[in-house]
């Protein structure tokens, strides 16, 4: 039986990855700032809901340290907690830019660090980070939240090598558009608007306002992709998780490629003589 401590469990994936654990006998403590939601789950010995704002330093202590209580361990920290936003690099604020980085990538590093110690002794364990097809490509319109799951696919990336060697596995999981609620007009925060960009944010202003319900993806099926990857021997650093967030992801690949042979003598002639 694996312990879950899963953030944002009160909806979308984290819900779904809190069912998919608990039908298969695990303990889950689910973690979230809806109290109520996250009852919903069941009362049962094998769940514990937690209050837990992931920007709140006191809150993540105390929801490690309730688990621990509760359980004894922590074998799965999923990092799910987030949300997303709309406008152009010059239209976002330094505080809403600075809120977002909080809530999508030093929450969950500190959440990381605090699971850590325990899973190094004994040997085992994984730390999940829901990222996005957004960690790997982008959109105008999508720059802060892409930023934010830029840097946090890169310190998981660099968490990997340095925590394999205690049996830890890190997973990385990049879904595209699933029907999660995160286009919900009450959930998508925009940036104030400027008419200059009207026609390069506008369609993903659109994308969002009209997305909701309309996406193809299935919170269920990726919860259990989730569960096979961590399962499977060895455990991915990444999973990409749906045919749109493939061909993006491919798309972004060949772009890097191909740019790249066409500048490599260049940049290879940059050495001292």
């Amino acid at each position: 039986m694996r312990v879950w401590l899963i953030t944002g469990a009160g909806s979308g994936f984290g819900r779904a990855i809190a069912d998919a654990a608990l039908a298969r006998g695990d303990a889950v403590v689910a973690a979230g700032r809806n109290l109520e939601a996250l009852r919903a789950l069941g009362d049962g010995d094998n769940v514990l809901p937690l209050r837990l704002d992931v920007t709140d330093p006191g809150e993540r202590e105390a929801a490690v340290a309730a688990a621990l209580q509760r359980f004894g361990r922590i074998d799965v920290l999923v990092n799910n907690a987030g949300r997303t936003q709309v406008g152009a690099v010059e239209e976002t604020t330094d505080a809403e830019l600075r809120d977002l980085f909080e809530l999508h990538f030093f929450g969950p590093a500190a959440l990381t660090r605090l699971v850590l110690p325990g899973m190094r002794e004994r040997g085992s364990g994984a730390i999940v980070q829901m990222s996005s097809v957004g960690g790997q490509t982008t959109a105008p319109g999508f720059g802060a939240y892409c930023a934010t799951k830029f840097a946090l696919e890169g310190l998981t990336e660099t968490l990997r090598d340095e925590v394999a060697p205690f049996g830890i596995h890190t997973l990385i999981v990049e879904p595209g558009a699933f029907r999660t609620g995160l286009f919900r007009p009450e959930a998508a925060y925009q940036s104030a608007e400027l008419p200059a960009y009207a026609d390069v944010v506008g369609p993903t202003r659109a994308y969002v306002r009209d997305g909701d319900g309309q996406q193809q993806g299935d919170p269920a099926k990726a919860a259990a992709a989730i569960l096979a990857a961590l399962d499977a021997d060895p455990t991915p650093l990444r999973l990409v998780l749906g045919a749109d967030a493939i061909g993006n992801i491919r798309r972004r690949l060949d772009g890097l490629e191909a740019e790249l042979d066409a500048w490599e003598d260049v940049g290879a002639a940059t050495a001292l003589e």
